[in-house]
């Protein structure tokens, strides 16, 4: 099995499934950290064209403080389609994905490391 890990960091702040933010400024931010990832993607020179892959997600925050990591899960589906629209799988249902597996991942600049475990075809 192939591995790959492609880190997606910004300064602006993640999204939040506990924000009530305008639906403007939500969508600004989805699409920053959909085309961040996209663009780590190539960076990172991940394969393109995969069938079917595990993706667990590490966010590292700039505290020790206490945090539902799971709060994050629209910054991480947005990182999730920006992988699909560089090419490394063909989309993000269950078919080609298993996951993403979101944890938390310590204290260091805000990021979310994602770890993309190729697997065998169903």
């Amino acid at each position: 099995m192939n591995t790959w890990t492609v880190t997606v960091a910004s300064e602006l702040p993640m999204l939040n499934l506990n924000q009530r933010m305008h639906w403007a400024k939500k969508a600004q931010l989805t699409k920053h950290w959909r085309r961040l990832a996209m663009v780590n993607a190539m960076a990172a020179d991940l394969p393109r064209n995969l069938n079917r892959v595990h993706i667990v997600a590490h966010v590292t925050k700039p505290t020790n403080r206490q945090y539902d990591a799971h709060n994050l899960l629209p910054t991480l589906k947005a990182a999730i389609d920006g992988l699909v629209d560089y090419g490394l799988i063909p989309d993000d249902t269950n078919r080609h994905l298993i996951g993403p597996d979101l944890r938390q991942g310590g204290k260091g600049d805000p990021a979310i490391v994602l770890t993309i475990t190729e697997l065998e075809p169903q």
